[in-house]
């Protein structure tokens, strides 16, 4: 079942020491982009989130996003407050008011916004912490997916029917052929008659089968027809199977306007021209919709 490349998870896990909320958002991407927003001291832990990450995702844009809130003075990675610094800004902060005949009164709690005092731990991750953190993040990895899943079925059935559109587009195409190259042999013939006569020459009747079925084989789109047939009904199996669905079509989908191009510019016929142009225009919807599938 294909899985769209939009989706968001959310998770929370809660313990005596921690409450750990993870995030991911997630749009279409032509290759497997993530960008992480977590707190500074949990950087080193992000190869090993992304090994985890890279076996539920293929393609896409991923912003993953990590809230970590310690409980309790004794919970490892809390920041700690720069005293020596603290303490020269408010002595020189004294010794101004001091020199300026002002009374000073430090306010301490300014002191909690003076992100240049506060400094994250260095020490390494407690190994509980580690295990939460992967925990809820394959959580979340679940939740996202879900959503992703449920994204895809609706792109699934959309593809499903415009494939069924195509096939049906396709087999008129196919009932126009032998009626356009029985117009164009007519025709074909007619012209190599007058232009005989106008020359004053004679020409066999073997002669003129021959060379009307010169110019009408470049006429003849029955390849290309065998060959859209076939991408379709690849197409369709593609949608059905795992992997890189959206990749698989993709190519498929290059490969059909390539056919249906050729199918176009043979012809030489309007209506022909007309189908051509109906059965573009509803490919270029399909791969709008390729685009968002993992």
């Amino acid at each position: 079942m294909p899985r769209s490349m939009t989706g968001y998870g959310r998770s929370e896990l809660t313990s005596p020491q921690w409450t750990l909320t993870w995030e991911i958002r997630s749009v279409n991407s032509r290759f497997l982009d993530i960008k992480w927003r977590t707190p500074h001291n949990l950087r080193g832990l992000e190869a090993d989130w992304e090994r985890t990450v890279r076996e539920e995702a293929s393609r896409g844009r991923l912003d993953i996003y990590l809230h970590f809130q310690p409980h309790g003075s004794g919970t490892a990675m809390l920041a700690t407050l720069n005293t020596e610094l603290a303490k020269q800004m408010l002595a020189q902060m004294s010794k101004l008011a001091e020199d300026m005949g002002q009374d000073y009164r430090p306010d301490f709690n300014r002191l909690l916004s003076l992100s240049v005092l506060w400094q994250e731990s260095v020490a390494e991750p407690d190994p509980q912490l580690v295990t939460d953190l992967d925990k809820s993040l394959r959580e979340t990895l679940r939740v996202w997916n879900i959503t992703r899943g449920q994204e895809g079925k609706t792109l699934l059935a959309d593809l499903q029917a415009r494939f069924t559109e195509l096939g049906s587009l396709l087999e008129r195409i196919r009932e126009r052929v032998p009626q356009v190259l029985q117009d164009k042999t007519t025709t074909l013939a007619e012209r190599i008659r007058a232009m005989v006569e106008q020359a004053g020459v004679e020409i066999s009747d073997d002669r003129m089968l021959q060379e009307v079925a010169i110019l009408t084989d470049k006429l003849d789109v029955s390849e290309e027809l065998t060959r859209l047939s076939m991408h379709l009904s690849r197409m369709d199996k593609v949608l059905q199977g795992k992997g890189e669905v959206g990749r698989q079509l993709d190519f498929l989908l290059q490969e059909t306007f390539r056919e249906i191009n050729t199918c176009g510019t043979k012809s030489q016929d309007a209506e022909m021209s007309r189908l051509a142009v109906d059965f573009k225009t509803l490919l270029e919807k399909c791969r709008e919709q390729v685009q968002n599938i993992e």
